[in-house]
């Protein structure tokens, strides 16, 4: 009887391979090489506990249109910061893909928005904070509290506080000059 030959690589040899296939986009290649992996349980439970195999599981899922793995393996599974944008994007593509199925049409602005609010993120891909007006709640406080002190920050303030925030110098650039706009109207207002 012919034997095909077992490949023993380790779950971190495969989170390597699993890496490297993802990295180059060969998404099919990434899905045939996660279909060669062993089926056993304790062989499974052991490549289940690597971020990478995890990852590149969920992106086979999405790309062949299996959001139902895609969404298991996302709500189940904790993810470290680095995988959290590519797994919102294909959690988010992968909702929007299944309503405009279901609608039979493409989605507009509003109808993304609705989806969004009835599939939020998991918090396995999400660090909670909400995003209000482009900008988390942490960075507009640190704004409101550098804008209180002076309202007319130098280009050294300014990049100091991008590099606090994340933003560029000019987005805080913008939202100092939104935010003493905002201030006259409204003190033009109360007069």
């Amino acid at each position: 009887m012919f034997h095909l030959p077992m490949l023993n690589f380790s779950p971190q040899q495969v989170a390597q391979v699993c890496e490297t296939l993802e990295d180059s986009g060969d998404i099919e290649r990434l899905g045939r090489f996660l279909w060669s992996l062993p089926v056993n349980p304790a062989a499974s439970d052991a490549l289940n506990k690597h971020e990478s195999i995890l990852r590149a599981r969920a992106i086979v899922a999405y790309h062949t249109g299996n959001f139902r793995d895609l969404y298991h393996i996302v709500e189940n599974n904790q993810f470290t910061k680095d995988s959290h944008a590519k797994l919102q994007a294909m959690w988010l593509e992968a909702h929007y893909q299944e309503a405009e199925k279901l609608r039979g049409r493409p989605l507009g602005p509003v109808d993304k928005y609705r989806v969004r609010k009835k599939f939020p993120l998991p918090r396995t891909i999400w660090d909670g904070e909400q995003k209000t007006h482009c900008f988390k709640e942490r960075t507009r406080n640190l704004l409101r509290e550098w804008y209180l002190q002076d309202p007319y920050p130098n280009p050294t303030k300014k990049r100091e506080l991008a590099q606090a925030t994340g933003l560029t110098p000019t987005q805080v650039g913008n939202w100092f000059k939104n935010r003493r706009q905002r201030d006259r109207a409204a003190a033009a207002k109360n007069r």
